[in-house]
């Protein structure tokens, strides 16, 4: 039995190291710089949105909650906390992913790309939406590091990954996931 103690207090302290630099590696990563990073909105309660949603009104939207505004800050704080660089902050028209936006990081601006084409009132969107980001990389200046602030079906869709309220998804010019960040709520 206290061999197995033992096993087990030495996986945890060699996992805690190896997740240590697993992270100052992805901070090492972004601080060079040329990294897009896609940011699904902060936690808003339920799915999908309410047969009412209008665009224009954030009444009828599902919307961050508390919890999701906290995330947002800490989304922001490790930004800052990390002096990683950032060119430009774009967000969904969604707002939960505008909210998001300005609570991590003040200044950004929308693009309709970024919206979410989840329910079948925008499913048929999907398509042009993706080839309209990849027109917008091609004109991206790869020395900065840009952000998306956008919806679990749009990272999904491009970069084949499935990410949590919140989570902070790094990939390179080619769309290939570097490493991901998940941020509390």
């Amino acid at each position: 039995m206290k061999f197995l103690k033992f096993l087990l207090i030495i996986f945890i302290t060699i996992s805690s190291v190896v997740k240590a630099d697993s992270s100052q590696t992805l901070i090492n990563e972004l601080q060079k710089g040329g990294k897009l990073i896609f940011i699904r909105h902060a936690y808003a309660p339920g799915g999908g949105d309410p047969d009412n949603f209008d665009i224009n009104d954030c009444l009828t939207q599902r919307n961050l909650s508390d919890s999701g505004r906290v995330q947002s800050k800490k989304i922001g704080n490790f930004f800052k906390k990390n002096k990683i660089s950032i060119g430009k902050v774009y967000s969904s028209e969604w707002c939960r992913c505008k909210e998001t936006a300005s609570i991590a990081f003040k200044e950004y601006k929308t693009k309709n790309f970024l919206n979410s084409f989840f329910s079948a009132k925008f499913a048929n969107n999907r398509k042009k939406q993706v080839i309209d980001f990849d027109k917008f990389i091609s004109t991206w200046d790869k020395n900065q590091n840009l952000v998306f602030v956008t919806h679990y079906v749009v990272i999904s869709e491009i970069l084949n990954y499935a990410p949590s309220s919140g989570e902070i998804v790094i990939s390179d010019k080619s769309l290939k996931v570097i490493d991901t960040l998940e941020i509390e709520y």
